[in-house]
């Protein structure tokens, strides 16, 4: 086997390795030899196959695994000689023209992890915005909770339904005259106005009395759900039972008691541990971004190019999809069109983050426990369908790619917590708007590297939007810097990809299960 270094430029490797056939020829007939008493020929006796008619039968499927065992080997053994840490999975290359009987030409192009020494992490310092609850917020909740749980009572059997009126009613539906299913109900409550029935039913109820019947007729969304029913027109015999107004609830143990809880105090307590709980994430985003600026001041080093397209197309992909489901969705996507390269400097920043954070994290054996990790496996199995779940899981532990994608934010936040027992905290009392306004402008902050990157001409970023809302911007491609990219472990063994039919490749895993729905 001869290696032949090809390129060495920055972050950049490339080498060519050639395996002989008279290598590829002695492994061939080691392993013929090996597998030979296992096979049953009829006219044999079980283990004396001769091994010419052994190769005769099986020769080109032990040739090929032979030749991916061989190139697999090749490239973890270069990867130990030479001390490299890929960045990500290296491409191999089988040449083409490859046949049986020749030498077998290997290219290996990668990327390597760039040498980072761990920040001192001594001497920061952090501001942590605390948010008070007030009594007045959690009244406010109790108030919401109170509107999406509205009383009603019986109006007068004149009372003619007008917008916010509830409803009860049977109805029937028919398409095409037949009934389908799905479109009967009765004593099915109704409130006018809600969006809750397709487009045109809750209009045509208005103006309805308790005892009135009425045909109505509606045509489903064309994207409705149920495929046999989407754009269909179909009529509805509705009898209205009874004409309901909003009554005004009382805010008491009872109707906490409607809400399963014991008492008013209850649920308030309830409610401000909710509440207390959404603003601590709150500070805490904000503490981590703050953190992250200190990092990122201080380091400004190469990155392998493919972890930054890598994390770019991720920030792309979601940015494209916010965009289309804006009401203006062309000019949206001009928009985030004109600041693609600040865009990218985000994840050129954030994968500069994440290995910062991987070596402090390593110099100060911070780690996942098996434990966490099952837990973050089982955690992540639920989102597919339960017969899916154990073959998710078993994907996992047999990917170290897959693994170590599941494991990264976890470990990221470990190290996070780290820095922060290690940081001198001083806390200030803000309001929640204050809060917010300190992380949009750390948002803003995030892009200012590659704002400088800029040619002078090019027009500024449009100044972003309330954080709270999830237009295409800065704020929601991975919420800023709270997510930097993850140092992802490359897999052990690196799959060639062979000449058609001449080497198989190397078993693919299990295709992903699809998300249940």
């Amino acid at each position: 086997m001869q290696i032949k270094e090809i390129t060495n430029t920055g972050l950049k490797r490339a080498y060519s390795i050639t395996i002989t056939a008279a290598e590829l020829t002695d492994k061939i007939d080691a392993e013929i030899k090996k597998v030979a008493p296992q096979v049953n020929m009829p006219g044999f006796r079980p283990g004396k196959v001769p091994a010419n008619l052994v190769k005769k039968m099986h020769g080109e499927q032990i040739h090929a695994q032979t030749l991916n065992d061989t190139i697999r080997d090749s490239v973890d053994g270069l990867m130990r000689d030479k001390a490299l840490r890929p960045a990500m999975q290296p491409a191999v290359n089988l040449g083409e023209g490859y046949e049986e009987g020749k030498d077998a030409e290997i290219s290996i192009e990668l990327e390597v992890l760039p040498e980072v020494e761990a920040p001192d992490t001594d001497g920061l310092k952090l501001e942590k915005l605390v948010v008070p609850v007030s009594d007045e917020a959690v009244d406010e909740a109790v108030q919401s909770i109170a509107g999406q749980n509205k009383a009603y009572k019986d109006a007068a059997k004149s009372k003619k339904s007008a917008d916010g009126d509830q409803l009860i009613v049977d109805f029937v539906g028919r398409v095409d005259g037949t009934e389908f299913e799905g479109g009967k109900a009765e004593d099915a409550a109704l409130v006018i106005g809600s969006g809750t029935f397709i487009p045109g039913f809750e209009e045509q109820l208005t103006g309805v009395k308790t005892g009135d019947e009425k045909t109505i007729t509606v045509t489903f969304p064309a994207d409705y759900q149920a495929e046999h029913l989407a754009g269909k027109d179909a009529e509805f015999d509705v009898t209205v039972k009874a004409v309901k107004v909003e009554t005004d609830t009382k805010l008491d143990d009872e109707f906490a008691a409607q809400l399963g809880l014991e008492s008013l105090d209850k649920l308030k307590e309830l409610l401000r541990g909710q509440i207390e709980q959404q603003t601590a994430g709150l500070t805490r985003t904000q503490m981590k971004r703050s953190l992250l600026d200190q990092l990122a001041a201080g380091h400004d080093f190469a990155v392998p190019e493919g972890m930054v397209n890598a994390e770019f197309e991720q920030i792309w992909a979601q940015l494209q999809q916010e965009a289309s489901n804006e009401e203006d969705s062309e000019a949206a996507l001009k928009g985030i069109e004109d600041d693609k390269d600040e865009y990218r400097g985000i994840a050129e920043r954030r994968v500069r983050l994440g290995l910062l954070l991987s070596e402090i994290g390593q110099a100060n054996k911070v780690e996942v426990t098996g434990q966490e990790m099952s837990a973050l496996i089982q955690q992540a199995a639920q989102q597919y369908r339960e017969e899916d779940r154990q073959r998710f899981m078993e994907y996992v532990q047999q990917e170290p790619m897959a693994a170590a994608q599941l494991r990264a934010p976890l470990y990221e936040d470990k190290v996070v917590d780290f820095l922060f027992d290690k940081a001198d905290i001083t806390e200030r009392e803000v309001t929640q708007e204050e809060l917010e306004a300190a992380i949009e402008a750390e948002d803003e902050a995030e892009a200012k590297p590659a704002k400088k990157k800029k040619a002078p001409a090019k027009k500024a970023a449009p100044k972003k939007a309330d954080a709270k809302k999830a237009p295409a911007k800065k704020a929601d491609a991975k919420k800023a810097d709270d997510k930097p990219a993850a140092k992802k472990a490359p897999a052990k063994k690196a799959a060639a990809k062979p000449a058609a039919k001449k080497a198989a490749p190397k078993k693919a895993p299990a295709k992903k299960p699809a998300a249940k729905k």
